[in-house]
């Protein structure tokens, strides 16, 4: 007589999915390395800092952190730097694709030229910035408008430095957007507007999202365009990395690293708002 052995097989993982799309590590000797090097130089450079700062914000307690904020000079600085770099953020996110727009799809005279042009915020130093923008807009503007010592001239500052951010995310994937889809929507009788809604913005909403989040960050901290050009007026352009520095000079540092906690959590919020909104997008596409 012939015994039938019947064929075992691997149990399915409880979650239903198959074996080889479970997590697992791939990290080798030399990755693991790499990766403890990363995390330490991470930790020395952002983390440990960090934390620092916001172990000095709350020695005093919840009370000294919230009276130190609800200051009016601190609060109406604050509030002008958020106000500022969600306005500059905001024109960046509409100018900066129609310029990447422009580069990517036009042909003109003098294009290499605007593209050395819109790096030189990133090369240029911001007090060098300021300087630029102080001959420009200030009390003997050739051009009229005299926004120095305004609440005018932050918006200027930070528009000037953080310009390049969307344009140098959104071109390079405006660059390798397949054509053919464009000519196809086209074909079937879709108009320029909606083959862009539909098709173009789509695609390149997750680079304007990332470009958006480097731009506000950079303007919650600006500092050094600003010292020349704003005059650091109380409650008309005076911004938070300013009085964060008038806080130490004042032998205040509980006070400083207040500011500085309150701009990081603003910042991370928005930054993480912003991540969200580009994977969602990246999981549409």
């Amino acid at each position: 007589m012939t015994t039938t052995i019947p064929e075992v097989r691997p149990a399915a993982p409880r979650s239903g999915r198959p074996a080889s799309t479970l997590t697992r590590s791939t990290l080798g000797r030399t990755s693991g390395i790499g990766l403890g090097v990363t995390m330490l130089w991470f930790s020395l450079l952002v983390l440990i800092p960090l934390v620092a700062v916001v172990i000095t914000a709350s020695s005093g307690g919840w009370s000294a952190f919230a009276s130190q904020l609800s200051n009016e000079q601190t609060a109406s600085a604050i509030w002008l730097t958020i106000r500022a770099a969600i306005v500059v953020t905001l024109i960046n996110v509409v100018i900066g694709t129609v310029i990447a727009w422009v580069l990517v799809r036009d042909r003109f005279w003098g294009k290499g030229l605007l593209e050395v042009i819109i790096d030189i915020p990133f090369a240029l130093p911001t007090i060098v910035a300021g300087l630029v923008l102080l001959s420009l807009y200030g009390a003997e503007s050739p051009l009229g408008l005299h926004w120095a010592n305004t609440s005018m001239s932050v918006y200027l500052a930070l528009a000037f430095v953080t310009l390049p951010f969307v344009v140098r995310m959104v071109q390079p994937v405006l660059e390798e957007l397949d054509a053919d889809v464009e000519e196809a929507a086209a074909s079937l009788g879709a108009s320029r507007f909606t083959t862009f809604r539909r098709i173009i913005l789509p695609s390149l909403a997750p680079a304007i999202a990332a470009g958006a989040a480097l731009s506000f960050a950079r303007g919650m901290g600006e500092y050094g365009s600003l010292v020349l050009l704003s005059g650091n007026l109380p409650f008309k352009s005076e911004v938070a990395s300013v009085r964060i520095l008038s806080a130490i000079e004042n032998d205040n540092p509980e006070g400083a690293a207040a500011i500085a906690a309150m701009l990081l959590v603003v910042s991370l919020l928005v930054i993480v708002v912003l991540d969200l909104i580009q994977r969602r997008m990246v999981r549409r596409g």
